[in-house]
């Protein structure tokens, strides 16, 4: 196994143990045992048990911002851009429940570490430029009223679908309605892209 495969396979064992565990409860120890490596080899990639948690981190984000900027939504129809990046932020959310659980833990963490990543920001910060896009596109055309921060648009959108599966089992517990299941998903993705939509739409 060469060491590019050793990085992507010690960061996807990673990425289960921190999102299930936290930092705190996540063990070097196990990660290597599952990855059938050593913590030596851990150590030798990441430096620590911290930067791993913080490659973790990266990689969880550049994921989501390098689908999002292969798709291109700004070169689409503003009305249909704006449809298919809300359906995709909801998606990928349910897609990828650990990217939610990481997110969580390091808020826990009161984002001590992605603050330590070189360049995270302005690697998140495409998204607003591609929401901004769209928006100026769909202000020009008559479709969309003026005076939307493309960063509360993002906010929304991001909120709307993170919850899904944050609180898949409280609220499946409290309500009885399970956020996984295929038509209770569907309904809960359209009414969320209505939503959005009839906010932005111009009247």
């Amino acid at each position: 196994m060469n060491a590019i495969q050793t990085r992507d396979d010690i960061l996807d064992v990673a990425s289960k143990e921190f999102s299930e565990k936290g930092l705190a409860g996540a063990r070097i120890d196990e990660i290597a045992e599952k990855t059938q490596t050593s913590k030596r080899m851990i150590y030798y990639h990441f430096g620590s048990k911290d930067g791993l948690y913080q490659a973790v981190l990266e990689r969880a984000y550049e994921r989501i911002r390098t689908q999002e900027q292969a798709a291109r939504f700004e070169d689409m129809a503003p009305d249909q851009a704006l449809r298919a990046i809300i359906g995709h932020n909801f998606d990928y959310h349910f897609e990828h429940p650990e990217f939610v659980r990481l997110v969580m833990n390091e808020n826990v963490e009161k984002g001590a570490h992605i603050t330590q990543i070189e360049g995270v920001r302005d690697r998140n910060r495409s998204v607003i430029a591609a929401l901004a896009a769209i928006l100026d596109k769909g202000i020009a055309q008559g479709l969309f009223r003026e005076g939307i921060d493309p960063v509360d648009l993002h906010t929304t959108i991001s909120a709307l679908s993170f919850y899904n599966v944050s609180n898949r089992y409280t609220f499946r517990h409290n309500f009885g309605v399970d956020f996984a299941q295929a038509a209770t998903r569907a309904r809960r993705r359209e009414q969320i892209i209505d939503c959005v939509l009839a906010w932005v739409r111009k009247v």
